[in-house]
Parts: C-alpha cells; sequence; structure tokens
C-alpha cells in the first residue's frame, strides 16, 4: 500500500480519530523520497534559518551515512537542500533510549529543533495527549525490532490557517483562526499533511525519520476527503481536540463540508 505524494493520497492513509495508532505501511524504494519539489523553497529556508541544520557531537558518522543514502553526498546540510524531506536522526543512548541527535527541519509543523534535539520519543511527543498511555510502548518495539533493509511510512494531517511551509504559530488559536467562518472556509482552512518514513540505517544503526509536508485548502480536496476529516474532527478525544485548536474551526469545517456534500448530491 503506497502513501502517495499528495494531501488527497496522504490524508486517505492517515488515523482520524480514535486511539493513537502509528499506522504504518511497507513502502517500496522508489516509494522513499518525493519526485518533484520546489528547490527554491527549500533553499530559501534554509538560508533564512541556519539553526535548522544541527549535528550533536556523537552523530556525524550517521549524519554523514544519512546524506550518502538520500542524496549521494557526505555533508548533510547539503543532503537535506537536495530533497523535499526534513531530515531526523535518531539513536540509541547507553540506556537504550533513542533521542534524536541530528535534523535538518526546513519545514516543522508546530515544533521547534531546539526544543527536541536530544531529547527521547516520550519527550518529544509529550504534547500528543495519550501518546505515553497509547503508543509509546508500540513505537519503542518498532524501533528496537526494526532492521536494516524494509522502509516504513505513515502520514498525519493537520487542519491549519494558512498554507506556510514553515507552519510555527505564535498566536493564540482564537486569533489564528478567527476570519474562519462556513462561508469562507474552502478558502480560509488548510490541510496538512506530513509523510513520513522511517528506516535502519546500515553501517551506524541509527534511524532515519524523514518528513515531507503537502498542503491544500479544502476548496482544492474531494467532497468525500472533506467529509472525512470533518467527521474525524468532530471525534476528536477532548485533549486532542483542544491541542489541534478543533474548537475555533470545528462547526465552520462542519458546516462546509455538509454544504460540499449537499451540493454533489443536487448535482
Amino acid at each position: 500500500m503506497a502513501l502517495g505524494f499528495s494531501v488527497e493520497a496522504l490524508a486517505r492513509t492517515a488515523r482520524g480519530a480514535g486511539a493513537l495508532r502509528m499506522g504504518l505501511v511497507r513502502l517500496a524504494e522508489e516509494e522513499w523520497l518525493w519526485p518533484e519539489f520546489d528547490r527554491s523553497l527549500r533553499a530559501q529556508a534554509f538560508a533564512a534559518h541556519p539553526d535548522s541544520i544541527v549535528v550533536l557531537e556523537g552523530a556525524e558518522a550517521a549524519a554523514r551515512e544519512a546524506a550518502l543514502l538520500v542524496a549521494g553526498v557526505e555533508d548533510f546540510g547539503t543532503a537535506a537542500r537536495n530533497v523535499w524531506e526534513d531530515l531526523c536522526i535518531m539513536q540509541q543512548d547507553g540506556e537504550g533510549t533513542y533521542r534524536l541527535t541530528a535534523a535538518a527541519l526546513a519545514f516543522p509543523t508546530d515544533w521547534y529543533l531546539a526544543d527536541k534535539l536530544g531529547q527521547g520519543m516520550s519527550a518529544i511527543h509529550a504534547p500528543i495527549h495519550g501518546y505515553e498511555e497509547q503508543l509509546a510502548a508500540g513505537v519503542g518495539n518498532f524501533f528496537n525490532q526494526l532492521v536494516a533493509g524494509p522502509l516504513f511510512g505513515r502520514s498525519n494531517w493537520f487542519v491549519v490557517a494558512n498554507d506556510d511551509a514553515r507552519y510555527l504559530p505564535q498566536d493564540d488559536p482564537a486569533t489564528r483562526f478567527a476570519h474562519v467562518n462556513a462561508q469562507n472556509a474552502g478558502q480560509t482552512l488548510f490541510i496538512r499533511c506530513e509523510r513520513q518514513t522511517l528506516r535502519r540505517l546500515p553501517e551506524t544503526g541509527a534511524v532515519l525519520f524523514t518528513i515531507g509536508i503537502a498542503v491544500e485548502p479544502l476548496d482544492a480536496l474531494s467532497v468525500d476527503l472533506v467529509s472525512r476529516i470533518a467527521a474525524s474532527v468532530t471525534a476528536l478525544g477532548s485533549g486532542e481536540h483542544e491541542r489541534r485548536a478543533a474548537p475555533h474551526y470545528a462547526d465552520a469545517l462542519a458546516t462546509y463540508a455538509a454544504r460540499r456534500a449537499e451540493l454533489e448530491r443536487a448535482a
């Protein structure tokens, strides 16, 4: 099962509401990296934010191996500029905890590299409601059992207030979504997907985690997908509902989705 390389494809493979799950699928090598992308946007992001590429002491060999694998070069920063995906390297410490030891993060979705660098999986995912109870053990088992060779992928989606490649909102969610209503939701609400892949690096044993983003306004998506997303937002548990700022757009999204569906039935 392929993930695809568009919001329309990625959002359909992602978890909606309900219990957290990794939702991994096996990928072929040719399905790994984004085939076509905006190289100038990628270069601009790193030029404007040079602190978005960091390799901690002890991660140099893993970063070099990752660079060779993704882009055929030895420099980690150069490799990151030549692919659409952000690159994150996880390595085990002496106690068996996987920590983020290197990253090239051009297009983050509401997180800062400085806050996660050097942290373990639980700390990295702490903002996700229910992660420790529902998913931490499964993630740990997957990382421990992952061997070099197989390539796995997953996707997720977020409803966001703009199509910025770097989505790092600083304002209050009530302010961020204040302009959204049922009439303009198709143009003012966007679905942001992350296409994530994981694989074990054969020489260093580190895990390479890649993140490629895709963003589209609701109007660009099919009626069926919009309806599914609206239903999932409505069904989110209380913790995730607030974390995703859903109280500030859920009603507008649901009304917009219902109107789109009604128009399609009438056509």
